[in-house]
């Protein structure tokens, strides 16, 4: 069934699908035109790194701030407002004339996204009440965000190579547009909370450094390295503030991120899940492209059309996981598909210097992708099992922090091991051996993924009704009866 809320579902699924196909879009899109940017724009080998980290460090920093002010002004305004500042900033990086406007206008981008994507998830999960009307609405969203990843490594090949390194920035705005569009069309405006809350100030000041510091800790380790000082005390400062925000969250009245939450098994295990499935999926994004590159020899546009085949096997496992969870528990799915990708990534892994695409890329592709697919609609949904509508936002932007912090960490462990694992070799054979002990571990990240699924998440759904208070709130995340 659907919930009251007097818009159009199948609008509000057409919004929130949209407005995150941009934001995927927008994640992988940039990487294949980075050359193209630094020779542009004069950009110095260490500061092109920033065009990529500083949307992961906005992105992640404000997602926990993002999903909770959803749920205080309203999801349709906060999507609105966020939708507008991304689209405003991809005009400002098409536009830009120094390296410092490029990095400026991407680190707005990452702050409209981190507003505007919670509220998107947060729009869909009041729209379509917990049962298969939601895990398909889930699957459709999933399945889009998964479209968005993949075909953003295609279409930064090919409008780098065909039309200019700025299309990159360009392409964002008819697709916003169309989302914003669609908000009057049936998005409901939603009423105002029985009492206004204040936001957790000192929460969300706590939470944004912590994470963002965090971020930047892990997303440096390309150029510092792990050994760092700098890297050390980063990490170090992170884990103060965010012991402080768990310390702050305990006792305030209106928290940011409301602990008891994390005491579901459903929840908690969801964004545990996430998180490393996260890891795994950026991990075979970024080793399979240097691999088609640096050892394959395979340009820009040619390893973006090579991608296809992920794209078609991540829709295709989100499609499966739609009728295989809309009666049953997400576990169903769940376990399989991070076997399956387990097992693509474990075949990934026998790449080889003298390969091919037929021979070593497109069979692990559609195994991989496929039980990646698996993974992704059932967990949107696991995450946000038992959640009252009230708090609809703070679990939208507690699990795209957890995914967002998962890939960046897990690509940067993988992507550091690897690298010390070709040392300075640049052969195809040394690049080679160290791709492959990449793909080897994120299969083995997935198999831990299998193993949270099958030990926290429970074996059944539960129930739940619309909660009167944060006890009954937590009661129903528990499977506790009202």
């Amino acid at each position: 069934m659907y919930r009251n809320s007097g818009g159009k579902p199948g609008v509000v699924l057409a919004a929130a699908a949209v407005a995150q196909f941009v934001f995927a879009l927008d994640m992988s899109v940039v990487n294949v035109a980075l050359p193209a940017i630094r020779t542009a724009l004069g950009f110095t080998p260490l500061d092109l790194s920033w065009v990529v980290h500083v949307y992961a460090l906005a992105f992640g920093g404000f997602l926990l701030l993002g999903g909770r002010a959803c749920d205080l002004y309203g999801r349709r305004r906060v999507f609105v407002l966020g939708l507008t500042v991304f689209g405003l900033c991809s005009l400002a990086g098409g536009l830009a004339q120094t390296p410092w406007h490029l990095v400026a206008a991407r680190a707005g981008q990452g702050l409209g996204a981190a507003v505007a994507a919670p509220a998107a998830l947060a729009m869909l999960t009041t729209t379509f009440a917990e049962g298969p009307r939601r895990v398909r609405a889930l699957g459709v969203w999933s399945a889009v965000n998964a479209a968005g990843g993949a075909l953003g490594v295609l279409a930064g090949g090919l409008l780098t190579e065909y039309a200019g390194w700025r299309w990159i920035m360009l392409i964002n705005l008819p697709i916003v547009a169309v989302a914003l569009a669609l908000v009057p069309a049936g998005v409901p405006a939603g009423g105002s909370p029985a009492r206004r809350e204040r936001l957790d100030a000192p929460g969300a000041a706590l939470a944004t450094g912590g994470v963002g510091l965090l971020v930047l800790g892990v997303v440096r380790t390309d150029t510092l390295g792990w050994s760092s000082r700098t890297t050390w005390a980063t990490l170090g400062a992170a884990a103060v503030l965010l012991v402080a925000f768990v310390v702050v969250e305990s006792r305030a009245t209106t928290p940011l991120l409301r602990l008891g939450l994390l005491r579901s098994r459903w929840v908690g295990g969801a964004n545990v899940l996430v998180f490393l499935a996260a890891a795994g999926q950026f991990t075979a994004f970024y080793f399979v492209s240097l691999y088609m590159q640096q050892v394959l020899g395979m340009g820009a546009a040619a390893t973006g059309i090579a991608f296809l085949p992920f794209s078609l096997g991540l829709v295709a496992g989100t499609i499966v996981a739609t009728r295989l969870t809309a009666s049953r528990t997400p576990r169903v799915s769940l376990v399989p598909g991070a076997l399956l990708a387990a097992a693509g990534l474990a075949w990934f892994a026998l790449i080889s210097p003298d390969g091919s695409f037929l021979t070593d890329v497109l069979g692990p592709s559609l195994v991989t992708s496929l039980g990646a697919g698996l993974v992704l609609a059932p967990v949107a949904a696991a995450a946000t099992t038992g959640v009252p509508p009230s708090e609809a936002g703070m679990a939208s932007g507690l699990m795209n922090s957890s995914r967002q912090l998962g890939g960046s960490i897990g690509l940067a462990i993988l992507a550091t091991t690897a690298a010390h694992h070709t040392g300075t070799a640049t052969d195809p054979a040394a690049l080679n051996a160290g791709y492959a002990l990449g793909l080897a571990l994120a299969a083995a990240v997935f198999v831990l993924a299998a193993a949270v699924a099958i030990t926290v998440l429970p074996r059944r759904r539960t129930a739940t009704r619309s909660p009167q208070s944060t006890a009954t709130a937590d009661n129903q995340l528990e499977g506790t009866p009202s």
